[in-house]
């Protein structure tokens, strides 16, 4: 028998509060990406981009990271504290960027083009950031960028529509493995014209992971905290928004007065540009993840010491503690 709406939310109500008592008895840190569901960033202690989750893993002193993303988010909180117990909650949340980047079918592709700095998305595998020579966020990869000489020769993998926005945008003539994210693949330009002209006037924010065809319409294009920090800025009470539409909740809450609506797939009423990856975590199995202390992360210990290498670049970098004076001292394997 279904349950009323009373019944679910009182169900709702002492999900949450075991979930609270858990994190407490367990002395866990719950981090969640703004594509999580609304439920699940609300309850979580920080929500952020890939660049800022980075960031609180490094920061963490926490016995249990219970991380609330997809598995390449979920390794780097392993990658930069392996003595915490980092836990997912359905360790089937993959990605299709990092599926498209087999880390043989890498080292092979890196092994082709020697003299080249491997540059990755984050959005990949361990294995694959063990194999590259720094990470970039959407947020962090043009600063990064513009501190590797411009003679120097790059791979990117494995976002093509990143690597060729920032191409175009800095100028940089950069090798790109064809991987795509599916959310932002699906997003149509017909439509997307369609809405503009069903509401005139109202900005356009994109993510770079966009086809050309998208960002050629989008008035602002940047990370998922770009994307936010736009939509304070702009005075118009109407955004649309061309990314995994989770991200309208913090916008929502911080901005209750303007209307945000996400850019249309398909037929332009499809759910096609929903994240089917990050809507496997569910608060349900948040609540025993942190009851069972299971799925875990686990990484080969040489693996992981090779990624945080990597990482600990991007996080040098996006800081800007590393100049391009210091870019020669670095030992790229690539070399």
């Amino acid at each position: 028998m279904a349950l009323n709406a009373v019944e679910q939310s009182a169900n709702q109500h002492a999900l949450v509060e075991e979930i609270s008592r858990l994190k407490r008895e367990r002395g866990a840190l719950l981090l969640a990406h703004y594509y999580q569901d609304a439920a699940i960033q609300d309850l979580a202690d920080f929500v952020g981009d890939s660049l800022e989750l980075a960031r609180a893993a490094q920061r963490s002193n926490a016995r249990v990271i219970a991380f609330c993303g997809v598995r390449f988010m979920a390794e780097v909180a392993k990658i930069l504290n392996p003595e915490a117990t980092v836990l997912i909650p359905d360790l089937e949340a993959g990605c299709s960027l990092e599926e498209s980047c087999p880390p043989d079918e890498f080292a092979r592709w890196r092994s082709a083009h020697p003299g080249h700095v491997a540059l990755s998305y984050i959005n990949c595998s361990a294995a694959v950031k063990a194999l590259s020579d720094i990470i970039v966020t959407s947020s962090s990869a043009e600063n990064i960028l513009s501190q590797i000489p411009e003679e120097q020769k790059i791979i990117f993998a494995p976002d093509k529509h990143l690597g060729d926005y920032l191409a175009r945008k800095t100028g940089r003539d950069m090798l790109l493995w064809p991987g795509v994210c599916i959310v932002h693949e699906a997003f149509s330009e017909t439509e997307l014209l369609k809405l503009k002209a069903k509401h005139p006037g109202a900005p356009v924010l994109a993510h770079p992971e966009c086809p050309v065809a998208i960002l050629d319409h989008a008035d602002h294009v940047g990370s998922t905290s770009s994307i936010l920090a736009k939509a304070r800025e702009t005075e118009s009470g109407t955004v649309i928004v061309a990314t995994e539409p989770h991200i309208m909740h913090q916008m929502e809450k911080a901005l209750p007065e303007k209307t945000f609506i996400g850019a249309p797939g398909g037929d332009g009423n499809c759910n096609c540009n929903i994240c089917p990856y990050m809507a496997l975590n569910t608060m349900e199995k948040m609540y025993t993840a942190l009851r069972d202390l299971e799925p875990r992360i686990e990484i080969e210990e040489e693996i992981r010491l090779k990624a945080k290498r990597s990482l600990d670049r991007m996080l040098e970098m996006a800081g800007g503690t590393v100049g391009m004076g210091d870019l020669g001292k670095v030992p790229f394997s690539g070399d």
